[in-house]
C-alpha cells in the first residue's frame, strides 16, 4: 500500500517561537497517534519564514521548551488512545 498524503493528519501542533522547532501529533489513516519532533522553521532577516528544515540536534532552549509542554503532549496522546 503506497503512502497517501490525504490520509496523513496533523491532530495537534506546537511551535517554539524562540527556536522555530515544531512538534506535532500525527495520525496516518486509522493508525496510532504519534509524536513528531521537527521540522524547524527559522526566520529570514526580513522576518518572513524560511523553508522548513530538519530539526537536527536540539539546543537547551528546545529541551526546556519540550519539558514545559510535555504534560500537554502526554495528555493529548493519552486522550487520543482512549477507546471510542
Amino acid at each position: 500500500m503506497p503512502f497517501d498524503p490525504d490520509k496523513d493528519k496533523v491532530l495537534k501542533k506546537w511551535k517554539c517561537d524562540e527556536t522555530g522547532l515544531i512538534v506535532t501529533i500525527n495520525q496516518y489513516d486509522k493508525g496510532e497517534a504519534k509524536l513528531q519532533i521537527g521540522p524547524r522553521i527559522l526566520k529570514k532577516q526580513d522576518g518572513t519564514d524560511r523553508a522548513p528544515a530538519k530539526a537536527g540536534r536540539l539546543t537547551i532552549e528546545d529541551v526546556l521548551w519540550l519539558y514545559d509542554i510535555m504534560d500537554d503532549i502526554k495528555d493529548e496522546l493519552t486522550d487520543l488512545q482512549k477507546p471510542e
